[in-house]
Order: structure tokens, then C-alpha cells, then sequence
């Protein structure tokens, strides 16, 4: 039986006094208003679990050794574009190829998934930017360059540059959270130093101080015009710094963007065409050298830099 201990005298005593004398029998603390809503319940009890920082999509060491088929398509590849790669570094392209398949099996990363296609087409012509990055910083006179990649996707030429340019500082721009999951995981996996994810558009983050003239370089992987991608790249370089910009045939873009390239703030300085490795496709690097602070304006939203180039 339930027996509760009756105040002597309670009768006489004031409801104030009476939850007085309650609060100093139940510990002093204050009486609740609202003693269903403070009880905890269960779930409150328990710590909530931390969020996971991507998604937990596991690649096997059985998976890994299959990716061991890249290398010899890498050593070649990476000896005809005169960028020797270490042992370390192409066992870090094995591994960031493995993921790449394993987590292509639940997003859209790449239609390319061969040995040969991750290889060259993927890492290699990532590669083909470290002679121009190479040239620039002779020319800054200093190693430590910082350089954003515009719409990664999933991390090219962002992350392979990052592997075989151990001082680059790379930042790595993409509006879509579940690419941003996978380039996180690779960065782990990796242990990539002063590389960093951002998560947002194009045209809104070169809005943003912290990003905006901030780099040394900016350059895209895409497939939008020139005048297009101009738009999108430029206003995140420092005045004196580059766009790289990573294109196929350019003869008639080059033409079509200069008024682009003039209006953000840029002028053409020279593009490199080659053939990639192991392949007969073009390639060009377009090399937009940024001479003055782009206007306020740029970029434009709403998709306008698509629709309405600066032509």
C-alpha cells in the first residue's frame, strides 16, 4: 500500500504553504506546471544517434584489388602526358576507382566504368592540367596554389589533381548532396589534406565573399559553352590568377566568348590542344587569364549564364 507522510496541521495550512511544503519533500526544485509534458520519454532518454557523415555505401578490399587492371593504363598514360605518378598515387587512383564503381551502383556518378575509360578518361585527362598548373606557379613564384573545381561531379580533375599535387589546396564546388557524400567519402578514405567539399550553385557561391576572387585558379570539367562556363568560373579568381577551362574542339567557342571573357574580367592568354593518351580524342585547355575584378553582377541566376550567354 501506497502511504504518503500528511503535513501535521495541513488542513490549516494556505495552498501556497501546502506547495511549499510539497516542493521541500519531492528535492526543493520547482513544482512543474506540466508534469506530462517534463516527464521524459523513452526516446528522449536516449542520445540521439550522430548523423552519419555520408552515406555508408562500403567498398571491399575484394573490390579495390579488382581496380588493380588501371594501372598499367595509368603508368602509360601518365608517361605520355609527363606526369610521373608514385607508387602511393596510383594506389590511391586503385582505391578512389573501386569507390567510384561501388557507389556508381547507387547515384549517377559516370557512365564510364571500365578499366581503360576510368583510367584515361577519367584521371589522365584530369592530369593534363598539372603541366599548366606547373606554368603558373613559376609564374606566382611560389608552390601553395589554391584552385577550385566548378561542378566536380564526382571529383574530376579536382581529387586526381590533389593526389599527384600534394601542395595544391583544392576546393571542390557541386550543388548536387549526394556527390558531395561520395567526394567526402573519397577525401577520407584517401587521407587528402587541405582539400575541402562545398555544397551549393555555381552562381550563388561566387556571390559568397568567402569564395569570391579568392582562388588562384578556377577550372570545370563540363560540357556547357565557353561563354557559359566563363561566367560561372571567372568570378571566383583573384585578379592576376586563371581559368582553366577543360573543352573538346574550341575553335568557334574561343571566337563566340570573348566578349564573355572581356566583360568578366578576363582576357585570352593561350590554349593548349592535344590528343589524349590511348585515345583519338581532342582535347584543349583554354588558359583565361584574369586582369581585372569581375563586375557585381556576374554571375547571373535563374540559369541566365545558359539561356542568355554574354555574347
Amino acid at each position: 500500500m501506497d502511504k504518503r507522510i500528511k503535513p501535521q496541521g495541513g488542513k490549516n495550512l494556505s495552498p501556497e504553504e501546502k506547495r511549499a511544503l510539497r516542493r521541500k519533500m519531492t528535492g526543493g526544485g520547482k513544482e512543474p506546471k506540466n508534469k506530462e509534458k517534463q516527464a521524459p520519454s523513452d526516446k528522449a532518454k536516449a542520445p540521439a544517434p550522430a548523423a552519419p557523415h555520408h552515406e555508408p555505401i562500403v567498398t571491399s578490399e575484394e573490390d579495390i584489388s579488382k581496380a588493380h587492371e588501371i594501372s598499367p593504363y595509368l603508368t602509360s598514360g601518365s608517361e605520355d602526358i609527363s606526369v610521373p605518378l608514385s607508387a602511393e598515387s596510383i594506389k590511391a587512383f586503385q582505391v578512389y576507382a573501386a569507390m567510384l564503381r561501388k557507389w556508381n551502383e547507387k547515384m549517377n556518378l559516370t557512365n564510364i566504368v571500365d578499366d581503360q575509360g576510368i583510367a584515361i578518361r577519367h584521371f589522365i585527362d584530369s592530369l593534363t592540367l598539372v603541366s599548366r598548373i606547373e606554368d603558373e606557379a613559376r609564374k606566382q613564384g611560389r608552390q601553395n596554389l589554391s584552385l577550385i573545381d566548378v561542378g566536380t561531379g564526382a571529383g574530376f580533375p579536382g581529387i586526381p589533381l590533389k593526389v599527384a599535387m600534394g601542395n595544391l589546396s583544392v576546393t571542390l564546388l557541386d550543388s548536387l548532396k549526394k556527390r558531395i557524400s561520395f567526394l567526402d567519402a573519397v577525401c577520407e578514405q584517401l587521407q587528402l589534406k587541405d582539400i575541402r567539399t562545398v555544397h551549393g550553385r555555381a552562381e550563388e557561391c561566387a556571390k559568397n565573399k568567402l569564395y569570391r576572387e579568392k582562388f588562384d585558379i578556377s577550372t570545370a570539367r563540363a560540357v556547357a559553352a565557353l561563354p557559359t562556363l566563363c561566367e560561372y568560373c571567372l568570378p571566383y579568381v583573384k585578379v592576376g590568377g586563371i581559368f582553366l577551362a577543360m573543352k573538346g574542339h574550341v575553335e568557334e567557342e574561343t571566337e563566340a566568348a570573348q566578349k564573355a571573357i572581356v566583360t568578366l574580367g578576363g582576357t585570352l592568354e593561350t590554349v593548349h590542344t592535344f590528343t589524349l593518351p590511348g585515345t583519338d580524342m581532342q582535347r584543349s585547355i583554354v588558359v583565361i587569364r584574369k586582369i581585372r575584378p569581375t563586375p557585381p553582377k556576374y554571375p547571373r541566376g535563374q540559369g541566365k549564364p545558359e539561356k542568355e550567354p554574354i555574347q
